[in-house]
């Protein structure tokens, strides 16, 4: 219940009640709504604009989260610089490196091939950066995985290298006696005729005319395979295994200067020229076999003659005349 007011009344010295208007009892009510109205309006505002106002913590994190995608930012940069190096170096691989060591080049699926099955990059799902730190992280894998395979595939060009380097210092490619030594290219290979029966035959070989003692080279790297005098015809010879299907054989020898298991290098002296065997005078009789087949020596001097002393020595190879064994 609301208390009774009184005010004292100097004229008629009592106290008189003091009686409310109703006017103004609805005028304070009113007045009351409104304030609430407006207070509630005030709170409204203040609560809408809460996210807006940072605590000191929540903007420390929002710097953090601006580096962290400033530094995503840069490191997709350097991936794309370091995708462009290692593209031009896939490109130079297939088609050079490969090329030239006759290797399959490597399929662009197989160097670009992404990551199959379960998602492996579920657990950066759900966060407001999601998408950006799901892909850099794809691209860092793939690029991970071209640069493994780019890696191998430069290890196997590295043994294709070593290989194309025995192969080139193993194949037979100089000639086996000096031009300074020669006194001539007395036969070619092909169609002879034979110096003791005048018979008309294949000759298998070449033949360099040189004084008895004249030094004979290793026309290529290679292990001593025979020299000995127990095959018909050839006299002290010296058998070269040049490995890769390659052979070489020097025949109507005077001395050897090697042994059987030696390894020679090309240019190395493995023994001197005689006329031990079927032979008419002194002479070096030069063979090459590929893959057990006798083939045309002329083809294996690139190493040590210019090109106009292979045209001479091939000019005198094919002159059908008499053979020296």
């Amino acid at each position: 219940m609301a208390k009774v007011k009184y005010y004292y009344d100097s004229e008629t010295l009592s106290y008189q009640k003091i009686e409310q208007k109703k006017g103004r009892r609805l005028g304070i009510v009113f007045l009351g709504i409104v304030g609430t109205f407006l207070a509630g309006f005030v709170l409204l505002v203040i609560y809408l604009n809460i996210p807006l106002i940072e605590t000191p913590k929540e903007k420390a994190l929002k710097r953090e989260l601006e580096n962290m995608q400033l530094q995503y930012g840069m490191l997709n940069k350097k991936m794309d610089q370091i995708q462009d190096v290692l593209s031009n170096v896939e490109d130079r691989d297939n088609n050079i490196y490969r090329l030239y060591f006759e290797a399959n080049p490597i399929p662009e699926e197989q160097r670009k091939a992404g990551f199959g099955g379960i998602n492996r990059y579920r657990n950066l799902e759900g966060f407001e950066n999601s998408k950006l730190i799901t892909e850099t992280n794809k691209r860092m894998d793939i690029l991970s995985k071209q640069i493994v395979v780019q890696s191998k595939s430069l290890d196997e060009i590295a043994v294709l290298a070593k290989e194309k380097e025995n192969l080139l210092a193993s194949i037979p490619a100089i000639q086996p006696v000096k031009n300074e030594n020669l006194k001539r290219i007395a036969s070619g290979y092909g169609w002879r005729s034979d110096p003791f029966t005048k018979v008309r035959k294949f000759h298998y070989g070449m033949d360099f005319s040189a004084p008895r003692g004249t030094p004979i080279y290793a026309t290529g790297n290679g292990r001593i395979e025979r020299a000995d005098n127990r095959s018909t015809g050839y006299g002290n010879h010296i058998r070269i295994d040049h490995g890769y299907g390659y052979t070489s054989l020097y025949a109507h020898l005077y001395k050897y200067n090697v042994r059987v298991g030696q390894r020679v290098k090309r240019g190395d002296v493995i023994g001197f020229v005689g006329s031990t065997g079927r032979s008419e005078a002194p002479h070096l009789h030069y063979e090459i076999f590929k893959d057990e087949d006798r083939i045309n020596p002329i083809n294996f001097y690139y190493g040590n003659l210019s090109p106009e002393e292979f045209d001479e020595v091939l000019e005198k190879s094919q002159q059908e005349n008499q053979s020296l064994d």
